[in-house]
């Protein structure tokens, strides 16, 4: 397993060879140049058995979020720099490609795990990952903050496109 240094993808490595799953680890150090645009790398390459394969950029999040209210949240915003290279990297590699992003969702409260129909540990920390295709998480997003480039996609709306990563396996 590679070294990482973030451990949503370092989780993410973990459950796909628990799963035996082929995959390629992407170097996301450096931008790569296509006609002289710069393009955001994704995280992996994954070979699916069921489908296309899968160009996947890995979004870390804590579950539940939000302030002590107590309110669930589940958090899902990207940046729209992510959406526009993944649709891109989806082009160049062609059509037995689909690009999707991946939340790996760090679950913090032990009284949330009844959310996740099975749960993923790593390094004595619980997670669950799921998956959205780009274009259809394009399609829905909503300005999160202009300032930071952030997209996001309204709760309900994410409950409908979300689904657990071993479906698309």
């Amino acid at each position: 397993m590679a070294r990482r240094s973030n451990h949503y993808d370092a989780a993410f490595e973990a459950f796909l060879r628990g799963v035996a799953t082929p995959h390629v680890v992407v170097d996301e150090q450096r931008r790569a140049l296509l006609e002289g645009a710069s393009l955001k790398s994704m995280d992996f390459i994954v070979y699916s058995r069921g489908g296309r394969n899968l160009l996947v950029d890995v979004k870390g999040r804590r579950f539940p979020s939000g302030g002590p209210d107590g309110k669930t949240r589940w958090e899902n915003w990207a940046t729209e720099d992510d959406l526009v290279s993944l649709l891109e990297w989806e082009q160049v590699f062609g059509p037995d490609f689909r690009a999707m992003l991946v939340f790996a969702y760090h679950v913090v409260d032990d009284r949330c795990l009844e959310e996740f129909p099975e749960p993923f540990e790593f390094r004595r920390r619980t997670y669950a990952f799921y998956g959205v295709w780009a274009d259809d998480y394009r399609n829905e997003m909503r300005s999160r903050s202009a300032s930071w480039e952030t997209v996001t996609v309204p709760s309900g709306t994410w409950r409908r496109l979300r689904t657990p990563i071993d479906q698309f396996l």
